[in-house]
């Protein structure tokens, strides 16, 4: 067997021997250039899930898989900020968090996905703007990092090009719940970027990838820890996800609500962008999100991002002049006080709606989706609906009239928990 065979180190994991930085370098560079095949790489996937790795395991991976492509260097006169998600409905934080981190002296070059499973991607909002472009290429993303204060853009091939691979090999071999390997994706690509500073939103509950608490703060552990071992101070809020966010779900709907925080409105998704703001400018000895806000400096922040991308430079001042409405639009008819709602759920009916994708490559509709959600312990009756569907069609409206219906429980039941759960700080 040559140096570069990738089964003992296989085996070395199968067997709980755990994986070292040159194991892990190998591991890495043979996802990036082929040199393991998807059978290997199924394998070790597998391994890691039913045997897992120590916090150096997990280090080393993350390490490994971050160096197997360009990793950024910055020379900014103030910190370079991110923050990650692991995926809502109605949460379009990135939104907001981006320009206010920019309007406070920090520096976001984020690097973000498309939508995954039942939730929406940050990319598939901002290209329900017309001209918008998430493809920059290095020297674009620099200029508009250094003129805006913050870009949103989609990973190039380039980027942690051992994650990407991994990453498809994950869903096809039923692997994806690995926490090390669900750290080791987040956290190469964002350290990939060069950051100073890291914040982690971990969500639990009915609309999240981890419904219960103790498996999302674990989560949020491992996130921490790795990031912090790896040199970049990190700070995680584990939020609730049992209602969503925001009052809408879908694209452009989701892409006003950001809209309408930006330019003063209040309700969660202005309470968490706040709170995320705050934890991630800590890192970096700043403050001064809420004042970022109300004084409309990151709403200028985030119409000059726009601008520089491709998209409208009034945006924010003429939304409908370029965000089309669906040309069906129903209410959701209902009696009685909210007392749960399968959040998942919802996600779902925006999927089969157009907003999301059942396969890789599918188009999607920024203009459907859910307006006017309403949110546990309120009440639906006398004129109130307990959603507004938008829909390509009629009958795409009805099918989701009822999912929505079927979603929310009516009647009795708990108030809602506190919208941050806990924060986690490293170890």
């Amino acid at each position: 067997m040559t140096p570069a065979d990738p089964r003992p180190v296989i085996a070395a994991v199968r067997d709980g021997r755990g994986l070292d930085p040159a194991d892990a370098a190998l591991v890495a560079r043979g996802l990036a250039q082929g040199g393991m095949s998807d059978a290997q790489a199924g394998a070790f996937a597998m391994a890691v899930l039913l045997r897992g790795l120590d916090g150096a395991g997990r280090l080393a991976l993350t390490l490994a898989m971050r160096d197997s492509g360009r990793v950024l260097r910055w020379d900014l006169p103030g910190p370079v900020l991110d923050k990650h998600s692991t995926g809502g409905i109605g949460d379009t934080v990135s939104l907001i968090l981006a320009p206010v981190l920019a309007a406070c002296g920090a520096y976001v070059p984020m690097i973000s996905g498309r939508g995954l499973g039942h939730t929406g991607g940050t990319l598939d909002k901002l290209e329900a703007i017309p001209g918008f472009r998430c493809d920059l290429p290095e020297d674009a993303l620099r200029r508009v990092v250094a003129d805006a204060g913050c870009a949103i853009v989609g990973a190039g091939p380039d980027l942690a090009p051992a994650d990407a691979r991994l990453y498809a090999v994950r869903d096809e071999s039923a692997t994806v719940g690995s926490v090390d390997l669900i750290v080791a994706s987040i956290l190469s690509k964002k350290l990939a970027a060069g950051l100073d500073g890291l914040v982690l939103d971990v969500k639990q509950g009915s609309g999240a990838f981890l419904r219960s608490p103790c498996a999302a703060r674990a989560l949020a552990q491992a996130l921490v820890d790795t990031a912090t071992a790896a040199g970049c101070p990190a700070r995680a809020l584990v939020t609730d996800m049992d209602q969503p966010l925001a009052r809408a779900a879908g694209n452009a709907l989701e892409l006003r609500q950001a809209i309408t925080v930006l330019r003063g409105g209040s309700g969660a998704l202005r309470d968490l962008s706040l709170a995320l703001s705050d934890a991630c400018l800590s890192l970096a000895g700043l403050s001064g999100a809420a004042e970022a806000l109300a004084s409309g400096h990151a709403a200028k922040r985030f119409a000059r991002m726009v601008a520089a991308q491709g998209g409208p430079a009034d945006l924010l001042e003429n939304p409908d002049r370029h965000l089309p409405p669906a040309p069906v639009i129903r209410p959701v008819p209902a009696q009685g006080r909210v007392a749960a709602i399968d959040t998942e759920a919802l996600g779902h009916a925006v999927v089969a709606l157009g907003g999301g994708r059942l396969r890789a490559g599918d188009r999607i509709d920024p203009r459907v989706g859910l307006s006017d959600l309403l949110r546990i312990g309120e009440e639906a009756g006398d004129g109130r609906p307990l959603a507004l569907v938008h829909a390509a069609s009629e009958a795409a409206a009805e099918a989701a009239v009822a999912t929505v219906q079927a979603a929310y429980l009516l009647g009795d039941g708990p108030a809602a928990g506190p919208l941050v759960q806990s924060e986690v700080a490293p170890r």
